[in-house]
């Protein structure tokens, strides 16, 4: 039986890049994204391997009824791979507006919480699953200027380590990836004088992803795991 695997923030680079590694191995996709026409415009219609869901991963209840539908269209969901976060920086702590600080917790914390309600429970019925966080690098410490997203991001290590301590002997293996840059459109428009070639391709941060996900990750319980690419 095909594996089935829930993305969120699907219609990114990132996402896209994560869809084309699991679609390659026979996986069935469940591509979650705010809009519908950001999905279609990456991967077309849907098909019968493929489901295409718009959810604001801020409502709990549109997480729930995409989780609902997936199992609706595939009976299990084998895969979480919580893709969907954001990114700000340039304000000191004391200079931090109350809509950054919650725009980058709801957007990179408050998104795992609200998919581990919907899918942990779904995962130890079914007697185990595998759940993928996207960290971040820079999240190990404190950087100027960038405060609440990396306190953000230290907050998704900490929810992976908690979860893993907790579902483990269920069967339901809990890790993070912590990337450095990605290699984006969005990216090198930012980062114009930068040299993309050390940064972490898409693809390489799918593949790492596809690995924590897979029965050869099954011993590995709680990581946080750095991809660095050259730099």
């Amino acid at each position: 039986m095909a594996s089935t695997v829930f993305v969120t923030g699907a219609a990114g680079n990132l996402g896209r890049a994560i869809a084309n590694v699991f679609a390659e191995r026979g996986a069935n996709l469940v591509l979650v994204d705010l809009k519908h026409e950001a999905l279609e415009k990456v991967f077309g219609a849907a098909d019968e391997r493929r489901l295409l869901l718009a959810a604001n991963l801020l409502d709990q209840e549109q997480v729930h009824g995409a989780v609902n539908k997936a199992l609706e269209r595939f009976q299990r969901i084998d895969v979480l791979a919580n893709i969907a976060g954001g990114f700000r920086m340039g304000s000191p702590v004391h200079e931090t507006s109350d809509k950054d600080w919650n725009f980058l917790f709801d957007l990179n914390a408050r998104t795992v919480l609200h998919t581990a309600r919907a899918v942990v429970p779904v995962m130890i019925r079914a007697g185990g699953g595998k759940i993928v966080n996207v960290g971040a690098y820079a999240a190990q410490r404190g950087v100027a200027q960038m405060a609440a997203y990396t306190a953000s991001k230290s907050a998704v290590i900490r929810m992976t380590e908690a979860m893993s301590a907790e579902l483990r002997e269920k069967n339901i293996n809990v890790n993070c990836v912590l990337p450095t840059v990605i290699d984006t459109p969005e990216n090198r428009a930012a980062m114009p004088n930068a040299d993309p070639r050390r940064w972490v391709a898409p693809a390489d941060l799918a593949n790492v992803i596809a690995f924590l996900a897979s029965d050869a990750a099954r011993a590995i319980h709680g990581a946080a795991l750095p991809v660095t690419g050259l730099s």
